[in-house]
């Protein structure tokens, strides 16, 4: 893992659709065996570029989200290797049954991706806003769970995932995101990265709320609060040695996520402490609810995924702190 961070958060120029499909064309350009599904949603998550150069390695399945999974699966048996993308809830939801029994089950090599997660699929509104996703997805055997943060993680584990064989399940929003690292920064799937060091207390974040969770830190840190600051992109296999360290040296954990804190990120480092090493923690996340029609920072204020939150989480976990 070889990464560097932006000297300060700043809008990504680049959409992460976009780089979604530049980086599989130029998988493609090297390997036959990459092929593309989607569940017509191509124009919406930028992949027609892909089409028109590989048209014998596309298939649009057509609003038939289950049988994309199928066909997914039968190509994996072939020897390709399947990108296949709907909307989150649709891939994750709607087609669980295929992913657990044609995929995982059957020990295939498909790469899943749900894009638009919890809060960013905004206007789509409740019934397109994943909040679930990745506690669905880490519920099945095998499965890799992943959230990039940006366009430079995500061109990364693009390539890392197309390599390796098994089942991976990936959410990315389709638009911009905040830019976290430089150009060139590489990744390891299951390791944790260090955003800032600190003493007091640790924030783990993924994805959305990874911005936030060093904007709070900065707040902090003018509170005279030391908080220390883990990406955790990769939710199955967790990092269960940097969270335990993080327990160990700083003695108060809180997660953040846009995702439901039920069977999401939360749950996953909790799972880790009960087991290696108890502090007190808080979960800033959606708490048990569904998503509704709004814009992203209309959406991120309503859950309680900013910064502010994450800060009053800190000030709640610290009181607690033997």
């Amino acid at each position: 893992m070889r990464y560097q961070l932006e000297e300060e958060i700043r809008n990504d120029p680049l959409e992460m659709r976009s780089v979604f499909c530049r980086t599989l064309v130029d998988m493609a350009s090297e390997n036959p065996d990459i092929v593309v599904l989607d569940a017509d949603l191509m124009g919406a998550m930028g992949t027609k570029p892909f089409a028109e150069a590989f048209p014998e390695q596309t298939v649009d399945c057509g609003i038939q989200e289950a049988n994309m999974i199928g066909v997914a699966a039968g190509l994996s048996a072939v020897g390709k290797i399947p990108f296949a993308h709907t909307f989150a809830p649709f891939c994750t939801r709607r087609a669980c049954d295929q992913i657990f029994v044609s995929g995982a089950y059957a020990h295939l090599n498909v790469k899943i991706v749900g894009s638009d997660p919890g809060i960013t699929a905004a206007l789509n509104g409740g019934t397109h806003m994943p909040f679930e996703d990745m506690g669905i997805m880490r519920g099945i055997p095998t499965m890799t769970v992943l959230e990039p943060v940006d366009t430079v993680m995500l061109e990364d584990l693009m390539r890392q995932v197309a390599g390796i064989y098994g089942m991976h399940y990936m959410r990315l929003v389709r638009k911009t995101t905040k830019r976290i690292y430089r150009e060139g920064s590489t990744f390891d799937i299951g390791k944790a990265v260090l955003l800032k060091d600190g003493t007091d207390v640790t924030i783990i974040a993924s994805g959305f709320c990874v911005a936030e969770a060093l904007q709070a830190a900065a707040v902090l840190e003018t509170q005279g609060i030391s908080a220390r600051v883990l990406n955790i992109f990769t939710w199955k296999p967790i990092d269960t040695e940097a969270i335990t360290r993080a327990a160990a040296e700083t003695g108060a954990i809180v997660t953040a996520e846009n995702h439901n804190v039920i069977n999401g990120l939360g749950s996953a480092v909790a799972e880790t402490l009960c087991k290696g090493r108890p502090v007190p923690m808080e979960m800033v996340g959606v708490q048990d609810e569904f998503g509704e029609v709004g814009q992203v920072d209309y959406l991120a204020d309503r859950f309680g995924l900013t910064e502010k939150y994450i800060t009053a989480a800190v000030q709640k976990v610290l009181a607690r702190k033997a």
